[in-house]
């Protein structure tokens, strides 16, 4: 039989910092989990005013970030208004910028920071590369093959380019914009699905423009961890069950057949229980939405279901993709389960 789970303890590589803005010149942020966790990546959205994502990672270094919401080039800290300045043992540091805009760290303003570390046993890979202008591969070190990847161009104003399992590899999600949807080329990915040990990318140039740097991250599922797939929307307020086999933490969705929807971000400490009616739209700079009956959902012990009629989640026969992150296994090894919310 096999295990329930690999990962008996998700805190050590995923957790999420909810914390309130001082609009310090240099602010260190303690992770609120048992377990300590030095974040790779860290993606920090403003909850309470219309503010752009920003996304850092350790591959790039400090105090460079990327946005969601966009298709910008890559943001240094000198013309930016706030950063992550360190990536530290249980949590990160931020630092103001040249900017009087700050997206991480304004006075009174609330945040989440969601967290992951990069590291095979969880699932989760950073890749740096350059492009070359001819469809190659690009090594990762999943040591399994992805299941979602994005890839942003840092260099110049460009899409985010998403592989799914779902969507295959004929085609791309793109995550900025309200009006992403799945588009078939070749030059993606070449027509060319992922290995153990390698990806590859076509001749497009968000992809692999040739002397242009890109940034690539690439996730696999572990199970009682992380899921990565896709479900059909059933229209009804009874809606669909997704079985994940742990209480999320963290879940993202797109209509992959609707280009007016945008990617809903749950999370589990967002206001409301069962129903959770908080959400943030990822593609967007938005503040956190509350009380839209149309997009909410249950989070249960070991899956999520949805409760809205929203095309966003839930659109009579259109396929929904997900990614969820784990707050507890279902079962952890020993065959012990976990509490509901």
């Amino acid at each position: 039989m096999a295990a329930y789970t690999t990962i008996d303890d998700p805190e050590a590589y995923f957790q999420i910092k909810a914390y309130t803005g001082d609009d310090a010149s240099s602010r260190a942020l303690t992770l609120d989990g048992d377990t300590d966790l030095q974040p790779d990546l860290i993606w920090i959205k403003n909850r309470a005013n219309a503010k752009k994502p920003v996304i850092f990672d350790s591959a790039r270094g400090v105090g460079k970030s990327v946005t969601p919401s966009d298709g910008l080039a890559e943001i240094s800290n000198n013309d930016d208004g706030g950063y992550v300045s360190a990536f530290g043992s249980d949590g990160f540091t931020l630092a103001e910028g040249g900017s009087s805009d700050n997206d991480t760290n304004d006075d009174g303003d609330t945040y989440f920071a969601f967290c992951w570390k990069e590291t095979a046993d969880a699932g989760f890979d950073i890749v740096e590369y350059d492009g070359t202008g001819s469809a190659h591969t690009i090594s990762h070190s999943l040591s399994a093959v992805p299941d979602w990847y994005v890839v942003k161009e840092l260099d110049n104003n460009g899409s985010w380019y998403t592989f799914t399992q779902t969507t295959g590899n004929g085609q791309s999600m793109f995550i900025n914009g309200e009006n992403a949807i799945s588009e078939a080329s070749s030059g993606y990915w070449n027509s060319t699905s992922p290995t153990s040990s390698v990806f590859t990318v076509g001749t497009n140039a968000g992809i692999n423009q040739s002397s242009t740097g890109y940034i690539a991250y690439l996730w696999r599922s572990v199970q009682g961890f992380s899921k990565l797939g896709s479900f059909e929307g059933n229209g009804n307020a009874d809606g669909t069950y997704i079985h994940l086999g742990f209480r999320a933490a963290w879940i993202l969705m797109k209509n992959a057949d609707d280009a007016t929807t945008d990617w809903n971000l749950h999370n589990n400490k967002s206001p409301g229980y069962n129903l959770n009616s908080s959400y943030l739209a990822s593609n967007e700079t938005d503040a956190e939405v509350t009380g839209n009956s149309s997009l909410v959902i249950d989070i249960y012990a070991n899956g999520f279901k949805t409760r809205g009629t929203g095309s966003g989640i839930n659109e009579s026969g259109d396929t929904i993709i997900y990614m969820a992150f784990a707050e507890a296994p279902f079962v952890n090894s020993n065959g012990v389960p976990n509490n509901a919310r």
